[in-house]
């Protein structure tokens, strides 16, 4: 789907030409790079990978250990698939032989052939929506509607945490993490009963972000005891009644990256293939996506139908969260995102009370330590300073896990006249520009 996103953003936005897009990737396929100290790991930690051909040739060396850290990685093939969207467009990825290729790449895969055919490729197209907006701090924070979960839970969780006090309690105490965690438990509770493609199941969104419907939800939040498992909101949509919870576990291999050119342009773009590496299947040098487990994995719940559930054409509920922020002007003066899966809507709904609250640099806003709650134990980042929490926690009810919470939130910040961005200390992102 990315290929052809970018496609239909270039379409109505792009100077340059198609062909001299392409160059910059064609010259670091040809020219490589050195193998990170994580992707090494990645490959090391593996259990499937190896069993493709094509990806074991590219990723392994002849007895089957990942190539070293610092090794250069060549990429010809994906060069060469890159040369040809130069040359025949984005259309050549949908369409005949490169389209051929990965129709047969699924359809005879070893560990049984999937349901694409050319034809599944062939009617695919990228859609324009609306972003979901809302305030919250005098700032307008825009996001991505369904099929994405990220920009209504995110303004979810903002509006009720805007309504509980949390500004005025000290970032820094159990107190502002338990208000957090439980404005995000009410939030990821509707996620999974109400959420889904727009295209094939009627969204609440209004209804979901309604200042009524949130004052009632924030009056669930206790100050002295967690609520420990939120239950969805009542909605009165005759459509939307009789839903199940969806139970998709959404496991994270998401790319993000925000920009803002010299003439005020901006783009936040989160993009995943699922769980590290895809399907495992690679086919002219990339790697087919698996978002197929984005899906509920059962049709229903008990009789109750999801919103979630697999359908022919329909396109997975993900927690993807690019966000844009303007000022009470109206200017931007915020783009983020992470990677990160489910945890994404946390990570992003952190920084930006980070950001919007605190008044913290960019830096400071992405070095602070994860915390939050997706309508199951509070989970807390280990190794920080958030284990500090934990018994203060447990005292108000709560079930806390420590564990690792590896985002990678990207974060441009308006600085006076000019702009300062940070890469999240915890990945192998930078923050580059004049």
């Amino acid at each position: 789907g990315v290929l052809a996103m970018l496609a239909l953003a270039h379409e109505k936005h792009g100077r340059l030409r198609w062909e001299r897009l392409l160059r910059p990737a064609i010259r670091l396929a040809e020219q490589g790079f050195s193998v990170s100290p994580r992707l090494h790991h990645l490959l090391d930690v593996d259990r499937f990978l190896r069993d493709d051909p094509e990806a074991r040739a590219l990723y392994y060396r002849s007895d089957e250990t990942p190539l070293p850290v610092g090794i250069r990685l060549v990429n010809a093939s994906i060069a060469e698939t890159f040369r040809r969207l130069a040359t025949d467009g984005p259309q050549a990825l949908y369409r005949g032989e490169l389209a051929e290729a990965i129709v047969a790449a699924t359809q005879r895969h070893a560990k049984g052939g999937g349901d694409l055919d050319a034809e599944d490729l062939r009617d695919y197209h990228a859609i324009e929506r609306t972003p979901v907006c809302a305030v919250y701090s005098r700032y307008r924070i825009c996001g991505m509607p369904p099929p994405s979960s990220g920009g209504i839970a995110i303004l979810q969780l903002l509006g009720i945490l805007q309504r509980t006090g949390f500004s005025a309690t000290n970032p820094d105490s159990p107190q502002a993490v338990h208000l957090f965690t439980e404005a995000g438990r009410l939030a990821f509770a509707d996620r999974r009963r109400y959420l889904g493609d727009s295209d094939f199941v009627a969204v609440p969104q209004n209804a979901l972000l309604d200042a009524g419907y949130l004052d009632r939800r924030a009056r669930l939040i206790s100050p002295q005891h967690s609520l420990g498992s939120a239950e969805p909101g009542n909605l009165p949509q005759a459509q939307i009644q009789g839903r199940g919870d969806d139970t998709a576990p959404e496991l994270p291999a998401t790319s993000h990256l925000s920009i803002v050119d010299a003439n005020g342009n901006a783009v936040a773009m989160t993009s995943s293939i699922e769980d590290a590496f895809g399907s495992r299947t690679m086919v002219r040098g990339f790697l087919l996506n698996n978002q197929l487990t984005d899906f509920s994995f059962q049709p229903d719940e008990q009789g109750r139908p999801l919103a979630n559930q697999v359908q022919g054409g329909k396109r997975p509920l993900s927690s993807m969260a690019p966000t844009l922020v303007f000022d009470a002007q109206g200017r931007l003066y915020a783009v983020l995102g992470s990677p990160g899966g489910a945890q994404i809507i946390n990570y992003v709904a952190q920084t930006l009370t980070a950001l919007l609250d605190r008044h913290l640099t960019p830096e400071a806003a992405l070095a602070l330590p994860h915390y939050g709650s997706r309508n199951g134990p509070t989970e807390l980042e280990q190794d920080t300073a958030a284990v500090d929490w934990l018994a203060a926690l447990q005292q108000l009810g709560h079930r806390v896990e420590l564990r690792g919470m590896n985002s990678g939130t990207h974060l441009i910040v308006r600085d006076g006249q000019g702009w300062r961005g940070a890469a999240d200390p915890r990945r192998e992102g930078s923050a580059r520009g004049n």
